[in-house]
């Protein structure tokens, strides 16, 4: 094997990295389930299922892709999918607290929703009769499409009547499942780098780009773990710190995936990247599902991986920042530099806390992550406006170049 193999930059899409973490989810429950059956290792239903929302909810915020359909992305389906997101989170870590709630969603979400895709497939003019005619992939496609949606249906009538299939049966519809998402994922893999998509449809016509989608996504699941590790820290609500783990786990996965962003740094999205990221994403499926079993270990990763993501940070913004004597620096860079400061400071305490159980009260750990969501999402808002101002900025010497050549043509 060529000792570059694994330096070498993959391009992979966003929607290809949600289908790839949505596949590796199914196959890995399903290969659980088989022992879970048999009574060897415990299960925790809700964080499958929250974690199964949240999946739902990135399709939705990130490409604007429904369970009933592809929509264009706008601020009311971007509240429906956080609203979507902050379900799957609060189902995750907080066990039972929305009863049956999450297993209705899911149900409608898998087998109307499935239905509606399948119905779609095969009656829209540019999907089945397009791609038959094309032929080659586009015949892979079709077929990946129609049995990831016929499965899908599946799996909303067995999460809602649990009792249809022995367990023996649910695992392995599920691992079927899992492995044709996984299916529909290459062959999407393989089309995209054949025909590449233009970029501008790629990350969409929303409000927000997809890394800032994320950004917002990792806010509120930070502000709203910090807001119920108050009454957690009080005795008044349970808690499953396995799914927590595990769902943070999956958070930094997506970033790893789709952007190359990890919590040390941003690097190019190699194979070796896209290997740990892959990795990660396992490692936090796993833990949402079988609760406690890799507490231990995900507890010393996440924290040294937040304290010297910290550290790193708070180097990198330091240095960056002017020195006395200079040209003075636009207001907007300087709350950018502060919330820099402020975000990295408390992802260290965060690691810390993590590190050194029993250093912070539990009801301070809540306060230091609802404030490290809330800065996060202020750190959000002032990239939105450097955005803003760049693509004015940009626009600009265009529209005076055009009304030059306006003029001038005019005389």
């Amino acid at each position: 094997m060529n000792r570059n193999f694994f330096l070498e930059e993959t391009d992979l899409t966003l929607d290809v990295v949600i289908l790839l973490i949505s596949g590796l989810m199914m196959v890995l429950t399903g290969i659980l389930l088989f022992p879970v059956t048999r009574g060897t290792i415990p299960y925790y239903e809700n964080g499958v299922y929250g974690l199964v929302l949240f999946l739902f909810a990135l399709q939705i915020v990130l490409l604007g892709k429904t369970p009933f359909g592809d929509m264009k992305r706008s601020n009311p389906l971007l509240i429906a999918g956080l609203a979507v997101a902050s379900a799957g989170i609060v189902t995750c870590f907080i066990p039972g607290i929305f009863s049956r709630f999450p297993a209705m969603l899911l149900f409608l979400c898998f087998t109307p929703g499935g239905t509606a895709l399948l119905v779609h497939l095969f009656l829209a003019p540019d999907r089945f009769r397009v791609w038959a005619r094309l032929g080659g992939m586009f015949h892979l496609l079709w077929i990946g499409c129609a049995a990831v949606y016929l499965l899908s249906m599946l799996m909303g009538v067995l999460v809602l009547k649990q009792g249809l299939f022995s367990g023996d049966e649910t695992a392995a519809a599920v691992l079927v499942f899992g492995s044709a998402i996984l299916f529909l994922a290459a062959v999407l893999k393989r089309i995209y780098s054949r025909h590449p998509l233009p970029e501008e449809k790629e990350r969409g016509s929303g409000t927000l780009s997809a890394d800032h989608s994320v950004i917002l996504l990792t806010g509120i699941f930070m502000v709203l773990l910090g807001f119920f590790l108050v009454p957690v820290s009080l005795g008044m609500l349970p808690f499953a710190a396995s799914a927590q783990l595990g769902l943070l786990m999956v958070i930094m996965a997506l970033k790893m995936l789709s952007t190359g962003s990890t919590p040390i740094g941003a690097f190019r999205r190699t194979r070796l990247v896209v290997f740990c990221g892959v990795l990660f994403a396992a490692l936090g499926i796993v833990s949402c599902i079988v609760p406690g079993i890799l507490v231990p270990l995900l507890t010393v990763l996440i924290g040294i991986l937040n304290i010297a993501g910290g550290v790193m940070g708070l180097r990198g913004t330091l240095s960056g920042i002017p020195k006395r004597g200079g040209d003075p620096v636009p207001p907007i860079l300087v709350r950018l530099n502060l919330s820099q400061i402020v975000l990295n400071l408390l992802s260290i305490m965060f690691g810390t806390s993590m590190l050194f159980p029993g250093l912070l009260p539990s009801l301070v750990t809540g306060l230091i992550l609802a404030a490290n969501g809330g800065v996060l999402l202020y750190l959000l808002r002032i990239l939105t406006l450097l955005e803003k101002m760049a693509g004015t900025a940009a626009e600009s010497p265009h529209s005076g170049g055009t009304a030059g050549m306006s003029r001038s043509n005019g005389a």
